[in-house]
C-alpha cells in the first residue's frame, strides 16, 4: 500500500465517533482511504447509513496530522502497519466484523500460518497452570512445530505461554494493549525483546497509548479472532481469559479448557466454561490435536471428478480442489486458502453438504466424502 493510503487508514481510526465497523464499511464502499476523506461529501449516495453527521466528522484535520504523525514512528522504528486490506493482516481476523482496520506490527512470524493458537489464563497462575503450559507446548512441538502461538503478554499464563513456546521452538506473538513504543509490564521487556526474532509484537493502539483496562478488551478480541483456537489454562470465576474465551465463542472459533479441583480459585473459570459448554475439556496436547483433527493423514493425491458436478459454482469447485488436494482441513484455513469470507464459506460448505460432496467433522474440520 502507498504511504498516503496508510496514513489515511491510521487517520481513519482517529475520527472520533467511527470506530471500526463504520471504517471498514466505508473502506469497503469507497475502496480507499485517501478517497474516503477526500470524496465525503459524496459518501451519503454511496453507502446507506452516512449521514451528514459521518461527513462532518470525517473533516478532522487533526486526524490527519496525528496519523502522519504515527506512521513517521513506524517507519523509524520499522514497524509495519498493516491495513485490513493489506494481504499480510491476519487473514481470519478479517473475518471479524470488529476487526481494526490497522493494526502495527513488529516481528518476523507469519500471522496467516496454517495453524494458529491462543494461550491465556489467569494473571495469578498456580504451579499446575504454568507446567500444563511447559507439557503442553512441548509434547505439541514434537507433531506440529509450525504452530504460531498468540498470548497477551500479560503476568501469569501469558508470559509463561511465550517463554514456553520461544523454549521449545514455536514461533509466539504477543498482543499488546497500548503502542509499540513500551512494553507493559516491564518486567517482560527481555522476553518482548526475544519475541522480535521469533515471534512478534501486534497491536491496534497508537504510541504514547496508556495500557487502560478497557484496552485489555479490545486486545482480547484480537487474541481471539487471529487464531484458529483459544486454550485457557487456569482462570478465576472472573477475568480476562473468560472474555478472550467468550469472544471466541462469538467469532465461531473453537475453545478449550483444562478442568481443575471444584475447589481451586484459580479454576473456577475453566470449569465453568466447561459446565457451560462454551469450551471442550481437553486432558492432554493429544486431546487438542484429536479435537482440531491435526492427527488426520488423508490421501493428499485425491482428485474428485468435477465434471461430474456441473452444477457446482467456481466457489465450490474452489473448496472442492482445495479439500482434494489437502484432505480434512478446518475451515479458517480453508477462508485463507480460498480467500473467501468466513460467512459466505459457512454457506457455501452448508450447500456443498447437502449436495452430499462434503462432511463436517469434530473440531471445525471438513472433508470430501469419496
Amino acid at each position: 500500500m502507498s504511504d498516503e493510503e496508510n496514513i489515511y487508514t491510521i487517520a481513519l481510526t482517529q475520527v472520533p465517533g467511527i470506530g471500526n465497523i463504520w471504517g471498514y464499511n466505508l473502506l469497503k464502499a469507497v475502496g480507499s482511504a485517501v478517497n474516503v476523506f477526500r470524496y465525503r461529501k459524496d459518501l451519503p449516495s454511496s453507502l446507506p447509513g452516512i449521514t451528514r453527521r459521518i461527513v462532518d466528522l470525517l473533516d478532522c484535520p487533526e486526524a490527519i496530522r496525528r496519523a502522519e504523525q504515527e506512521y513517521e514512528f513506524a517507519r523509524k522504528n520499522r514497524i509495519e502497519c498493516l491495513s485490513i486490506n493489506d494481504e499480510r493482516y491476519p487473514s481470519r481476523l478479517k473475518d471479524c466484523n470488529d476487526a481494526p482496520i490497522m493494526l502495527y506490527y513488529k516481528g518476523n512470524a507469519d500471522l496467516n500460518i496454517p495453524r494458529v493458537i491462543s494461550m491465556v489464563g489467569t494473571r495469578n497462575a498456580t504451579d499446575y497452570g504454568r507446567q500444563l503450559c511447559v507439557d503442553f507446548l512441548q509434547e505439541l512441538h514434537q507433531t506440529h512445530p509450525d504452530v504460531l502461538v498468540v498470548s497477551g503478554l500479560a503476568y501469569g499464563i501469558d508470559i509463561q505461554a511465550h517463554r514456553t513456546a520461544l523454549q521449545a521452538g514455536f514461533s509466539t506473538v504477543g498482543v499488546l494493549a497500548h503502542g509499540l513504543d513500551r512494553i507493559y509490564p516491564a518486567v517482560h521487556r527481555k522476553t518482548a525483546i526475544e519475541m522480535l526474532n521469533q515471534g512478534g509484537l501486534l497491536t491496534e493502539f497508537l504510541s504514547g497509548s496508556n495500557p487502560d483496562k478497557h484496552n485489555f478488551v479490545s486486545r482480547n478480541r484480537i487474541v481471539a479472532g487471529m487464531c484458529d483456537a483459544t486454550i485457557v489454562i487456569e482462570s478465576a470465576a472472573k477475568g480476562g481469559s473468560l472474555i478472550t474465551a467468550e469472544i471466541a465463542g462469538d467469532y465461531h472459533r473453537d475453545c478449550f479448557a483444562f478442568p481443575g479441583r471444584a475447589t481451586d480459585h484459580s479454576s473456577q473459570g475453566c470449569n465453568q466454561l466447561i459446565r457451560d459448554h462454551k469450551a471442550s475439556l481437553i486432558l492432554s496436547t493429544h486431546d487438542f490435536i484429536q479435537f482440531m483433527r491435526w492427527d488426520t493423514k488423508e490421501n493428499k493425491s485425491f482428485h474428485p471428478q468435477l465434471p461430474l458436478f456441473p452444477e457446482l459454482s467456481d466457489e465450490e469447485r474452489l473448496i472442492i480442489n482445495i479439500l482434494g488436494k489437502e484432505g480434512a482441513i478446518q475451515i479458517n484455513t480453508l477462508v485463507v486458502d480460498s480467500n473467501i469470507p468466513i460467512y459466505k464459506m459457512n454457506s457455501l460448505l452448508f450447500e456443498l453438504e447437502m449436495k452430499g460432496l462434503v462432511r463436517a467433522l469434530a473440531g471445525g474440520m471438513y472433508q470430501l466424502i469419496k
